[in-house]
């Protein structure tokens, strides 16, 4: 199970050390990796506590950006149909680097918009960044299995 931490504060920058000791604090839930990744000119902080299941590999370590780094991801829990999802992405066009059903979502929400959770299967929780329209989305899954503070 991984943790998530973010901070959002238009008017000032976000407290490197509040939020480092915030993610910090969440290292029991997420003993793989653990970062965190300062946006909007510091002033949106997003942050991952990682428990590698799915795809082991350091690319899939998280806060997770799509190529163009305009939209970032943190993300606990699992898609479960991520495999169905990613192949009709592909068809789309997409281009998957990882194996991580994190891309997945990402590029679902890319695609399809706050429409994507209408496609997903699974337990959740994920804040995305918007760097171009400065927009926070977050969601959990229906029935709350991964709770989101």
């Amino acid at each position: 199970m991984c943790g998530i931490t973010g901070i959002v504060n238009k008017s000032e920058l976000v407290d490197e050390k509040i939020m480092q000791n915030f993610n910090l604090s969440l290292t029991h839930r997420g003993p793989d990796s653990q970062n965190v990744s300062f946006l909007d000119n510091g002033r949106v902080a997003l942050g991952h506590c990682r428990l590698a299941i799915v795809d082991l590999a350091k690319a899939s370590n998280q806060p997770f950006h799509c190529v163009n780094k305009r939209f970032w991801i943190t993300f606990n829990g699992e898609i479960y149909n991520y495999l169905e999802l990613k192949s009709q992405l592909q068809h789309k066009g997409y281009i998957f680097k990882t194996t991580s059903d994190t891309e997945v979502l990402l590029y679902s929400y890319i695609e399809w918009g706050t429409s994507c959770l209408k496609k997903m299967n699974g337990m959740w929780s994920f804040a995305i960044w918007d760097n171009f329209e400065k927009e926070l989305f977050a969601s959990r899954d229906r029935f709350g299995v991964k709770p989101f503070y």
